[in-house]
């Protein structure tokens, strides 16, 4: 089997235009596919620049016989050349080559107006479509639908528990408490990754949780931490992705429900628990707010606030009550 040698300088010269058996089979007269679409793209973007085949040759230092065959798909050139021609023609190296998002004339925009921007800019761009593919990851095709991904939040003692058990039994989705995922993907109790790992651990944990939750349950009833709030992108991931509705409790309910359930923490040696707890709510009453939905579970029985909160999802998801 003979081999091509091809020579450094010039770079005009620096083309066999005789396929190698690899590249082309002789015997039956094919083109390769690959330098087919090669030739495709090269003259797709010489077309969309407005040049000639002699203004490009000129412009690349490259032969006008040699681009023709290039763009017919039986020119094998090398590496410079092809680089020499992505400059001339004002396109990325992938653009030529074929990669599979530049196929994509959104794609060739936004790598057209990121061109010359600065670090920071592009930084900047980048955290803005971060959070914007971030909270479109999980949506579903029709921007005005609900989700059917109900996320009930608020602070501990709200009865999101207790009503989301209810709910996910009576619309036959599966219930899902954030905190008992959180604990699985840590392997320890809330208190341990806190007490071992830090918040920061935690706060990644939770988020994973969620992450976890949106890619597994198309359908769900997901009771979420009274601190989720806290972190604004992972409660703005939920927000966009869920239909959220906001549990709301006075604070004498919030603290007896928690004492119901056998923890005493909240008030074991603590005088001032009371004013802790309406501190917390304050600070977090704005935040809770963002739900789409609220709902007061301190107003009447847990059987009446189960059958508004029923009511208001089902209308919601347009599921008849």
């Amino acid at each position: 089997m003979s081999s091509i040698i091809l020579p450094l300088k010039p770079l005009a010269n620096s083309v066999e235009v005789v396929d190698p058996p690899n590249v082309r089979d002789l015997q039956n007269g094919q083109k390769h596919p690959f330098l087919v679409g090669l030739g495709e793209r090269v003259l797709a973007l010489r077309i969309k620049r407005g040049m000639t085949r002699k203004a490009l040759s000129n412009a690349a230092n490259f032969s006008e016989r040699h681009l023709a065959n290039l763009e017919y798909g039986v020119g094998n050139v090398s590496i410079l050349v092809l680089l020499q021609l992505s400059q001339a023609l004002g396109a990325s190296f992938t653009q030529l080559l074929g990669e599979a998002t530049e196929a994509s004339p959104e794609w060739q925009k936004i790598h057209e107006m990121l061109g010359g921007a600065s670090e920071v800019q592009l930084r900047l761009v980048r955290e803005s479509m971060g959070e914007l593919l971030e909270s479109s990851k999980y949506k579903g095709t029709d921007p005005s639908a609900h989700s059917s991904r109900i996320a009930l939040i608020g602070l501990r003692g709200a009865g999101k528990s207790t009503l989301g058990r209810l709910l996910a039994e009576d619309l036959g989705f599966p219930f899902v408490e954030l905190s008992r995922e959180i604990e699985r993907l840590a392997g320890c109790s809330i208190g341990e990754i806190q007490a071992l790992y830090g918040q920061n651990a935690y706060r990644r944990y939770e988020r994973r949780a969620i992450d976890e939750a949106m890619q597994t349950y198309p359908q769900a009833i997901i009771a979420t931490p009274g601190g989720l709030v806290s972190d604004a992108a992972t409660y703005n991931l939920l927000l966009s992705n869920c239909t959220s509705v906001w549990l709301q409790a006075d604070p004498q309910d919030h603290m007896e429900r928690v004492a119901a359930q056998g923890d005493m923490r909240p008030m074991a040696g603590n005088k001032e628990a009371m004013e802790d707890l309406k501190f917390i709510l304050a600070g977090r009453n704005s935040f809770y707010a963002k739900a789409e939905f609220h709902l007061n579970t301190s107003a009447q029985s847990q059987a009446l606030t189960f059958l508004a909160l029923r009511g208001l999802v089902r209308e919601a998801l347009k599921i008849p009550i």
